[in-house]
């Protein structure tokens, strides 16, 4: 009995609960469909499953049970198998990419050794003939070797008005671009923070000592090459600062390539320089490893090539040889190379703002990375990687983002082609105010017809940018974010989110001083790297009297928050908002305002024979930690570097209210950086952690010896101390002078030339919105108004005569354009310590109670 009992499951093909068992294709099925709609059924499903399906009759509750525990276990082991396959494949591009960095990097280091050997032979060859007239022949033969080292393309002179013609650019242009991307064209070095590997962003690497400024990214992507070409080609979705790209030709090649003629416009990032433009040929075509290329150059008067459109509002930049180079990976997806390359005609901005034009980490910030972030964030929505609340595609947060970037854009530049106009000031300009009575035009881009309505008869935006100093970036516009009830006016947020309304004026203008309101952060969106975040803010209103229940309502801002990062170097901080309602639409229209902080480069300061030695306490003073390093090892922690903020707000008006709006929202911007001032002063580093102290080493006398001139010839002028200090020691006295509250400055008056500042003290520095290294670029008559300067002359005599001359209270005006009120000046006569006059007469001033209006 006991054997037929076993061999009755045997011939059912199945055995005891605790043995294996053998299931027919139709039960496998029927679990299948079961498992794909619940992997995990209760004790209770499993019975009824046996119930529903007779072929499952003869299987036990307790067999189903393991059946789904086995499957659940081999779904996870494909799953884990599949990630370390491409984890695999990650790892292997990543190591032929490091392998063939290496290769480059040892022929750049050859190179370099090689160049190395060959200038000490001629150093050695000119300082054994010194006296002879050889020694010129071998500078000038060094300058000829040099010059073959680095040779300068030369082109002959050819008719590029033709395909031909044409295409021998084009063949150039893709030279020059490998020679970049893959070779050692440029000298390339590692941005800092960019390290490999298979999660990593990649390879980025900014250029050192080449015309214009240069960087280049190397990555893996989970997408096709053709993909890539298609997502690069797409400048304006992730290039943030293109305005608007226009294909004027298309010119097939023999080679299945293409060559286009472009003409390309770029927003400026503040508001204080013209916007740059460009006239490119982007020739896109295929090698024979099959790897595909696209790379752009502009045609210029030495390229030859047709003329591209004229503008007047723009300043033409140069495009050098750029673009990506595409390879595909075994197994899928590619590895790129992005490389830019610029001029950005860097001497028709401001001095104070030219290391935005000159910075590469800006650029790769702005361009380079933003094309490989962009590319890999589509890489992975494409393959499921990411998933988003709230029920909205991918591409509808990317669209929300860009319209938020490009309005803010559209704000801070004023095109008069979009319709903006300048409107008078009220007689101080630190606030710039301009008006769109057609605000259809400048939004048709972006908007449907239906929507202009909501915009009233007018758009005006009020705007201004500052220099601010010791203020990381990131840090200052967290703050900005987190804390928006110490710096917003709840008044004008109502005001902003009326023209959403159908009667949308019902509030005529904005009271100063407006509700406080609490605000609760919905996040929407991030990117891969949270390097960007898009959130919906709501702003919960309250009522205190009962007139103020109109007013007493939540609001919803979309906002876009970006480069919160401290440790991404030459990254742009910025937080944008606007406006919405509840419906929260896709096409929602949108009138963005905000705050951008772009770090500036500090200028690196050689102490070489070439430099000018001049009685300045600038060349004396550390300006921070990494003060001897050059730009390109930059510090992220180094705070003692100058950032330029840019804002702007924008609100819509009927035309009988504009002179209302303009005086609300040139208050509201001024009264906005204010706080945004005392906040700076509130986040800065402390200047004693930040390493902004004089030197009191014996190897710099003069600083010491300028002050104590400064002190002593107060005295003998005036009969009183400049400063109150029991210890005449010359670096007590250096100390006091650099933390006196009132601005103090000397500025050296040459013959037939403007005077020039040699000093400031850091009060000084703060009045003039510059720093120690650039203040020598600042003139007197600069920053004096026409009544100051008359006054000055005036009493030039008298002050050296007498020695000093009290000047009465006026204004003078910061190295950014704003103006700053004094109660009283004080001026006088540096003499030594014989009491003679300094060289070039060397004259002090102190600013006394200065402040920005």
């Amino acid at each position: 009995m006991a054997l037929s009992m076993h061999k009755e499951p045997l011939d059912s093909k199945q055995m005891d609960s605790s043995k294996y068992v053998r299931y027919t294709p139709e039960q496998v099925e029927a679990l299948e469909r079961v498992y794909n709609e619940c992997p995990k059924p209760s004790s209770l499903r499993r019975q009824q499953l046996i119930r529903d399906c007779p072929i499952l009759f003869n299987i036990e509750p307790k067999q189903i049970k393991v059946w789904f525990q086995n499957r659940r276990c081999r779904e996870k082991q494909r799953k884990e198998a599949s990630g370390l396959q491409t984890v695999n494949r990650k790892l292997t591009a990543m190591n032929k990419l490091l392998m063939e960095e290496n290769d480059r990097l040892q022929k750049q280091v050859s190179h370099l050794v090689y160049e190395n050997g060959y200038m000490k032979q001629q150093l050695q060859t000119a300082s054994a003939t010194t006296t002879d007239n050889n020694s010129c022949e071998s500078v000038v033969v060094s300058g000829q070797h040099q010059q073959q080292q680095n040779p300068t393309p030369r082109h002959p002179q050819r008719d590029a008005n033709n395909p031909a013609g044409l295409l021998t650019i084009a063949e150039e242009t893709l030279a020059e671009f490998l020679s970049k991307a893959t070779g050692t064209a440029v000298d390339w070095v590692q941005m800092i923070g960019m390290k490999p590997g298979p999660d990593s962003i990649g390879i980025v690497a900014v250029s050192r000592n080449c015309s214009g400024v240069a960087a280049r990214a190397c990555g893996l992507v989970s997408l096709e090459p053709t993909k890539v070409v298609e997502i690069f080609k797409d400048r304006p979705s992730w290039f943030r600062d293109c305005r608007c790209i226009d294909i004027l030709s298309i010119i097939p090649t023999a080679n299945g390539g293409t060559i286009e003629l472009i003409y390309m416009q770029t927003y400026a990032p503040t508001t204080l320089a013209a916007a740059r433009d460009f006239w490119t040929l982007r020739y896109t075509t295929s090698l024979e490893d099959g790897s595909l290329v696209i790379c752009e150059r502009s045609l210029t008067s030495s390229t030859g090539g047709p003329t591209g459109p004229p503008t007047s509002s723009f300043v033409r930049a140069e495009m050098l040889p750029s673009g990506i180079l595409i390879r595909p990976c075994e197994g899928g997806g590619s590895i790129i190379h992005i490389v830019d390359h610029v001029d950005l005609d860097v001497w028709s901005v401001p001095e104070v703002l030219r290391p935005l034009y000159e910075s590469s980490k800006i650029l790769a910030q702005k361009m380079t990375i933003a094309a490989l972030r962009h590319i890999r964030q589509i890489a992975q929505e494409t393959n499921g990687e990411i998933q988003y609340g709230g029920g909205r595609q991918p591409a509808v947060l990317r669209a929300f983002s860009q319209r938020l970037c490009r309005g803010f854009n559209d704000a801070v530049n004023g095109f008069v082609d979009d319709g903006w106009s300048l409107m008078g000031s009220d007689g101080v300009e630190d606030v710039t105010i301009m008006i769109n009575s057609s605000p259809g035009k400048f939004m048709g881009s972006q908007y449907n017809a239906s929507m202009v309505p909501s915009f009233g008869q007018g758009v005006l935006c009020a705007k201004a940018s500052m220099l601010l100093q010791n203020v990381p970036p990131a840090l200052l516009v967290r703050f900005l974010r987190e804390h928006r009830s110490e710096w917003a006016d709840y008044g004008v947020d109502t005001y902003s989110a009326a023209c959403l309304k159908p009667n949308p004026y019902t509030v005529p203008c904005a009271r100063p001083s407006g509700f406080p309101s609490s605000q609760v952060i919905l996040p929407l969106a991030q990117t891969v790297e949270h390097e960007e975040f898009l959130e919906v803010v709501r702003l919960e209103g309250h009522a205190f009297t009962p007139e103020d229940v109109a007013l007493a309502q939540d609001m919803y801002l979309l906002q876009l928050c970006s480069g919160i990062d401290e440790n991404a170097v030459g990254a742009c901080a910025q937080l944008v908002f606007a406006p919405i309602d509840e419906s929260f639409a896709d096409n929602a229209p949108l009138l963005p305002s905000g705050f951008r902080v772009i770090p500036l480069d500090p200028k690196t300061v050689m102490d070489g024979p070439g430099a000018i030695r001049t009685l300045d306490l600038a060349s004396t003073l550390e300006v921070g930690p990494g003060s001897n390093r050059l730009s390109g090892d930059g510090e992220p922690n180094n705070y003692n570097l100058r950032s330029v903020l840019t804002i702007a707000f924008q609100f819509t008006f009927e035309n009988h209210l504009r002179d209302d709006v303009a005086s609300m929202a040139r208050q509201y911007v001024r009264s906005v950086v204010g706080s945004v001032q005392r906040v700076a002063m509130a986040i800065a580093p402390s200047r004693v952690n930040s390493g902004l102290e004089p030197k009191t080493l014996p190897g710099s006398p003069e600083a010491l010896t300028l002050v104590r001139w400064i002190c002593q010839s107060y005295r003998i002028h005036r009969g009183g101390e400049l400063l109150r200090t029991d210890s005449q020691a010359d670096d007590a006295l250096l100390k006091q002078l650099w933390h006196h509250s009132d601005a103090i400055m000397c500025c050296s008056l040459k013959t037939n030339a403007s005077p020039v500042f040699t000093f400031a003290n850091q009060a000084g520095l703060d009045m003039l919105e510059t720093t120690l290294v650039a203040l020598q670029d600042i003139m007197l008559d600069k920053i004096l108004d026409e009544a100051g300067g008359r006054i000055l002359c005036s009493e030039f005599s008298k002050i050296m005569q007498q020695g000093y001359a009290h000047l009465p209270a006026g204004i003078c005006v910061s190295s950014m354009g704003r103006p700053v009120s004094y109660e009283q000046a004080i001026a006088w006569k540096v003499v030594d310590d014989n009491e003679e006059e300094v060289m070039n007469h060397c004259l002090a001033l102190m600013f006394i109670n200065w402040s920005f209006v």
